[in-house]
């Protein structure tokens, strides 16, 4: 099979196609794969640096008040189109794939009109506008939240959960902890608000390390790069027992997560994935700052599910995070059960799910 993808701009579009391109090439050594991305985006240095062929066109987003700067970004959609077109010809792909972002906008779009067969994935409950107006033009769209079904046309729809869960669906304990000086057979909390932290959650962590520095469980607080200094500093002279460390950043975040009791974070698609195929019992920060506040759809589906806790950001407090961390470090059986409910939600054969409706549009 010959693979064009796009996805851009932020980790929740890109991991997932890289998670199709894995199990592409586990189902066919023989594959190529063109991915088609911004110079700007992520995107740029993740996908070289995997070794994959990287081509980017130059494109940006609508602003949601009226300004010149739509005038541009229409141009530069029109002459994203005609670079796509090119690349398309080149390649000569089997089926392009869209996994968000503007620039699959261009990508799927130019692939419609000529005639290649063209699938879009929505990770998120609330469908972003890129892939609405693709819904129109593709053959089929698969989708990772249920609630995200009638927000497109009906017979295009087919449920294949998020790839990203089958790359961590199988992650086995190794004892990942003892790597932060923790140990691996007492119960630990991961409080962690992203790749780039999320000053909310750092801020009420910060003001419950007195107190967690006192509990029987483990906790291991991820800060992000750009807040660990000024958090470090602001935590001078409060002493951290052995049972809290703080690190900036994790770079295999994945292989720590089958070792934690209780995760605390945002509720993106990629962390939602994640989560649900490893089965940990989590307590949902979502984001307000999203498009159509899509992360407290993600959380709200797994809360109703019995897998999750919901704290909305205005709640966040050192008070709030202790007492429904404590609570569920206090009770075993709630956290099983909570175990349970997540991997009825997660799909760990995502990605081959995807790869049969790739199949499903090109014969």
């Amino acid at each position: 099979m010959r693979l064009m993808i796009s996805g851009g701009g932020t980790g929740g579009h890109i991991y997932p196609a890289l998670a199709l391109i894995d199990a592409l090439k586990a189902h066919d050594s023989q594959a190529e794969v063109l991915y088609v991305g911004t110079h700007r985006g992520l995107e740029s240095r993740i996908v070289p640096e995997r070794g994959i062929d990287f081509k980017t066109i130059k494109i940006q987003g609508f602003k949601r008040s009226l300004s010149l700067q739509n005038v541009k970004t229409v141009y530069l959609f029109l002459k994203s189109v005609g670079t796509a077109r090119k690349y398309i010809k080149a390649f000569k792909p089997d089926v392009v794939v869209g996994t968000g972002g503007y620039v699959s906008g261009a990508v799927v779009f130019a692939a419609s009109q000529m005639h290649i067969p063209t699938v879009i994935h929505e990770q998120n409950s609330v469908v972003g506008v890129t892939n609405k107006f693709l819904s129109r033009f593709v053959d089929k769209i698969a989708i990772s939240f249920e609630s995200a079904r009638t927000q497109f046309p009906e017979k295009k729809v087919v449920m294949t959960g998020n790839p990203r869960a089958q790359q961590v669906a199988n992650i086995q304990k190794t004892g990942a902890l003892k790597a932060f000086g923790l140990k691996d057979d007492v119960p630990t909390a991961l409080i962690f608000g992203g790749s780039r932290g999320a000053a909310r959650i750092n801020a009420a962590t910060v003001a419950a390390i007195p107190e967690l520095n006192r509990r029987d469980y483990q906790t291991l607080f991820v800060t992000g790069q750009v807040h660990y200094d000024k958090i470090m500093e602001s935590l001078s002279k409060t002493a951290l027992a052995p049972n809290v460390k703080i690190e900036p950043y994790i770079k295999n975040m994945p292989a720590i997560l089958p070792e934690v009791a209780v995760i605390l974070g945002r509720a993106g698609a990629t962390s939602i994935a994640e989560i649900t195929a490893l089965g940990i019992p989590s307590i949902l920060v979502p984001s307000p700052y999203v498009t159509n506040d899509h992360q407290t759809k993600n959380a709200q589906s797994l809360v109703k599910a019995g897998a999750a806790e919901l704290i909305t950001e205005q709640e966040l407090t050192a008070t709030s995070l202790l007492k429904t961390i404590d609570d569920l470090m206090a009770s075993p059986q709630r956290r099983a059960d909570m175990v349970k409910n997540a991997k009825r939600l997660g799909m760990p054969d995502a990605a081959d799910q995807l790869l049969r409706v790739l199949e499903m549009v090109t014969n």
